[in-house]
């Protein structure tokens, strides 16, 4: 069968999205010619914006379109192949009336409809990264390159290397810290990011650099408040700026979260910090980053947004 368009749907947060980043990239190989579309929401679109292997992003915003307008986008496509990542009501729908010939998703309770080409779902035993490479598996596609990769520019790479030197870095030790995340379960104390960092700091004489995102100004200068050591804001960046601002680390301490991802990427040694959500299916994907989580709790996993017992995991 020839497959001359494709389209990939995988909603949600940017660490979900990059995750799902080696499923673009080996179909590539398998289908060095084809139109390789991407189908993502507005908020995490950046890190993937540009990216070579991938013919055209399309933007969701689902504060704004409409479950009509998704369908037509996705149909306005024309594609050979489309393959649902997310496989939620929306997406399992808009698969089925792609007009796709091959429709390959998860089908989950009330989405089998959707799918032609049908991927046990793993989510609950194996890496997200895996749950997504499954759908290759399924088509038979060679995995050739398993690892999320950002593609960085000369210009990404060298204005972060001219920061670093205008702020005395090069050739320092510099440990990133990232003590954001969307959900407040999952968010490691800022009391205890700053006396890790200076920690950090005092026993490895390294550079701390703090990292920040959009409504997060108030939380990381009240960390720089609570450190005694000196630290130094990281600039505002676009996504693929930080991912290569991270790749420029030492190493990198986060909480669980889209940055996360991004460094493990980048290739930073990456420290993820555990708390409701299970490492071993959503941590830093790679040999050479680890995770902490507190493993004599029985609440593990829980993946609650509100905690009932005052959030012990973290």
């Amino acid at each position: 069968m020839s497959i001359n368009s494709i389209l990939i749907i995988k909603l949600w947060g940017t660490g979900d999205v990059m995750l799902s980043m080696p499923v673009v990239s080996n179909l590539r190989v398998r289908y060095p010619d084809a139109r390789i579309d991407f189908l993502v929401e507005k908020r995490s679109a950046g890190i993937i914006r540009g990216n070579l292997w991938i013919t055209n992003l399309i933007e969701f915003d689902k504060k704004k379109d409409s479950d009509i307008s998704f369908i037509r986008r996705v149909r306005a496509g024309r594609y050979d192949m489309v393959l649902d990542l997310f496989s939620n009501p929306r997406t399992a729908l808009a698969t089925f009336l792609s007009g796709a010939r091959l429709r390959v998703g998860y089908p989950f309770p009330g989405r089998s409809y959707a799918y032609n080409v049908k991927v046990t779902p793993r989510g609950d035993f194996v890496h997200n990264l895996e749950f997504n490479l499954d759908s290759l598996r399924r088509l038979n596609v060679p995995i050739l390159d398993p690892f999320p990769h950002v593609p960085l520019t000369a210009a990404d790479e060298s204005g972060v290397e001219t920061w670093f030197q205008e702020n005395g870095l090069t050739g320092r030790t510099v440990v990133a810290v990232n003590p954001n995340c969307g959900r407040e379960t999952e968010r490691w104390s800022l009391e205890n990011f700053a006396a890790l960092s200076d920690r950090i700091a005092n026993e490895y004489s390294a550079a701390i650099l703090i990292v920040w995102g959009p409504g997060e100004e108030s939380a990381v200068a009240r960390m720089q408040e609570l450190m005694k050591a000196p630290s130094l804001l990281i600039p505002k960046l676009s996504l693929i700026q930080l991912a290569a601002l991270l790749k420029r680390c030492t190493y990198f301490v986060t909480n669980d979260s889209g940055p996360m991802h991004i460094g493990a990427a980048a290739g930073v040694p990456t420290l993820g910090i555990f708390g409701p959500v299970n490492p071993k299916l959503q941590g830093p994907y790679g040999e050479r980053n680890r995770w902490v989580h507190h493993t004599a709790l029985d609440c593990l996993g829980c993946n609650l947004l509100k905690c009932p017992i005052g959030i012990r995991c973290m």
